[in-house]
């Protein structure tokens, strides 16, 4: 049921504008199971599949559509009802099975301490920051991007007809041609713009829309009506740093290094001490370099390092 279900919203993404009520419909059949997200994916690669095929060339010849007595007019005319039988017919052959098991989605993944570039079928690149991890659909009306966890800056290739819109948890970030960076939080996304514009809003909350440009950052929350953007050009240079194996720090705490830096190694730093954490740092240091750092910081704050199998200590 999901599978049919599924189908006939990809239909109705691509033939039709949705409206707020639908697009309110279709987030919370979405939200309902979260397997269903999937098979939408696949269900949009199948309907992108269709198209190239054959039994889709004669479309430009419909009749006019049917209405009911209620005076429902199917949106999808003759097309949603061709469709609708090709899939009935893959169904009944076993092919559909095939297609909305078979994966749909180009999978990208980082390790603990890995940066990597990956360009993207339609010319973009895909910059993931340590441990992170994405899916990406080529869709015929739009290119599409799960972000399950992690950091990615995108660069994004233009084509106005289809729009690249980046997806992590309730956060939406859209952009046509541009280059732009979001973070998975707990709770929303942090979003830097190095590039053109975006648009980002919250799913159930689309009327609610607002830009960010270039130069500037903002934090989406998943809960929170509010979407926080300000401008700071020095700051998303320095979050960006990530991307030359650093990490740049402007009078952050030694606390807030320490968390950034662990993402990136097994090799944890720990900071015992009253008061060593709010310690303010600046300078750029490699985040592949953790025990370099700690020997760093000593030396800047008047503490003491020891290193104890997959711990770096600073105290004072």
């Amino acid at each position: 049921m999901d599978d049919e279900n599924a189908a006939r919203w990809a239909i109705r993404l691509e033939s039709e504008t949705l409206g707020e009520r639908e697009r309110a419909e279709l987030a919370d059949w979405l939200q309902a199971d979260e397997r269903r997200r999937g098979s939408l994916l696949r269900a949009e690669a199948v309907l992108a599949y269709l198209d190239r095929g054959r039994a889709l060339a004669e479309l430009n010849d419909s009749p006019q559509p049917y209405v009911s007595a209620g005076g429902y007019r199917p949106t999808f005319e003759r097309r949603g009802f061709l469709v609708g039988g090709t899939f009935a017919a893959l169904s009944a052959s076993g092919l559909l099975g095939y297609l909305l098991t078979r994966p749909p989605t180009m999978q990208i993944e980082t390790m603990i301490g890995e940066v990597r570039r990956v360009p993207l079928a339609d010319g973009s690149v895909a910059s993931l920051n340590t441990n992170s991890k994405v899916a990406v659909a080529m869709l015929e009306r739009r290119r599409q991007v799960h972000l399950e966890d992690g950091e990615v800056w995108f660069q994004v290739a233009h084509d106005k007809t289809r729009p690249f819109v980046v997806e992590t948890g309730d956060v939406r970030v859209q952009a046509i041609g541009t280059a732009f960076s979001v973070r998975r939080r707990e709770d929303g996304a942090d979003i830097l713009v190095t590039e053109g514009v975006v648009e980002v809003w919250v799913v159930g909350r689309e009327n609610e829309r607002r830009r960010i440009e270039a130069g500037s950052k903002g934090f989406v929350a998943d809960a929170k009506p509010a979407i926080e953007v300000v401008h700071a050009s020095g700051d998303i240079n320095r979050a960006l740093a990530w991307r030359n194996g650093e990490i740049a720090l402007n009078g952050e705490s030694l606390e807030y290094a320490a968390a950034e830096l662990n993402r990136y190694n097994l090799r944890k730093l720990a900071i015992e001490g009253h008061g060593l954490g709010r310690e303010p740092l600046v300078g750029y240091f490699r985040t592949d370099q953790p025990e370099n750092f700690g020997r760093a910081v000593a030396n800047m704050v008047g503490a003491r390092v020891e290193i104890e199998g997959d711990t770096i200590r600073l105290s004072r």
